[in-house]
């Protein structure tokens, strides 16, 4: 694991234009940690920008700040220093990310277990619930005031990353650090009702087509659900309108892992996975497919397969997996 270091926090400290990214197609934990370093570094007088190679999704646009992220991407010889939040994979910067990495220093903060190393400065620990956990004490390090704005983006990565407190990385520093940003004047039920109480009609349609897709195998230890092109148009929804539905079947009792199938709209299909138990590791199985994540928590992409096909194999390498 590598350590917060003086030279991260010397970085940050002395850099005076930085530049704020994450992983492509963010999610609560990565929009949340990038969103609360663009506030406290910009209170504390740095020139900062936050870049995203789309639009902050409906499902995150309440976070403060949303509207502040960039989707045109710096000129690189303006930026000072750079930030990447939530990323375990320098090529899931994206396309326009790419530009960026001979910029030095190129500070990396990230939870994920199967972290691929780049960066200059780097700061990642799997053991910790959410990236969103990290931030927290990097502006603590940091000596830096945090608002309540600040602390609802914090606040929501965490939640977001943990699956409200339930997933196996949760900690006790994990209810500390909560607990501190609800003091800081977060309302729990606030963000909640932003993050799980956000369906349009559409979107409850097209998780009813998706449920109806569900496969249950091996004694109903894995469950598999998908969705295609055609479910989303029917319903006039989007990709990101899935977020979360792998956890319906993962609620199954006696599952122990669950796998969702995602037909993509240039050719790839996209799996992202969830187990219960840290002896059914998806993230080593992620890993044989190109991809990766957390032990409980991972995903990955594949090309030039059709949807089914890229179901039958992932059944096959989840097998052995729930049968331990």
């Amino acid at each position: 694991m590598e350590r917060l270091t003086p030279a991260i926090l010397a970085a940050l400290r002395d850099a005076r234009r930085i530049l704020l990214l994450t992983h492509v197609h963010p999610d609560g934990d990565a929009l949340g940690s990038q969103l609360a370093l663009l506030h406290c570094l910009r209170r504390a007088g740095r020139e900062v920008t936050a870049f995203g190679e789309a639009p902050v999704s409906h499902l995150y646009d309440f976070l403060p700040g949303a509207d502040l992220l960039v989707t045109e991407p710096p000129d690189p010889a303006a930026v000072d220093c750079v930030v990447a939040v939530d990323c375990g994979d320098a090529d899931r910067l994206g396309r326009a990310g790419q530009q960026f990495l001979p910029i030095q220093p190129f500070v990396v903060i990230d939870h994920h277990g199967g972290h691929r190393e780049f960066g200059t400065l780097r700061w990642v620990d799997a053991r910790r619930a959410a990236t969103g956990e990290m931030v927290y004490d990097l502006l603590q390090a940091l000596d830096l005031p945090i608002d309540r704005d600040t602390a609802f983006c914090l606040y929501t990565a965490i939640v977001s990353d943990t699956g409200s407190f339930r997933y196996a990385a949760t900690s006790s520093r994990t209810l500390v650090v909560a607990g501190e940003l609800v003091a800081l004047g977060v309302r729990p039920e606030e963000v909640a009702s932003r993050l799980y109480d956000n369906y349009s009609v559409g979107r409850l349609d097209l998780l009813q087509r998706v449920l109806a897709t569900l496969e249950l195998h091996e004694d109903e230890r894995l469950a598999i659900i998908a969705v295609t092109r055609e479910m989303l148009a029917r319903t006039g929804t989007r990709d990101e309108d899935t977020e979360g539905f792998v956890n319906f079947p993962r609620s199954i009792a006696s599952v122990r892992v669950a796998v969702f199938v995602k037909e993509g709209p240039d050719g790839m299909v996209g799996v992202s996975l969830r187990s219960k138990e840290p002896e059914c590791d998806v993230a080593a199985v992620a890993r044989r497919f190109g991809g990766g994540g957390h032990c409980n928590a991972a995903g990955f992409k594949v090309a030039g397969q059709s949807l089914p096909q890229v179901k039958d194999a992932v059944v096959a390498a989840l097998r052995p997996v729930v049968r331990r």
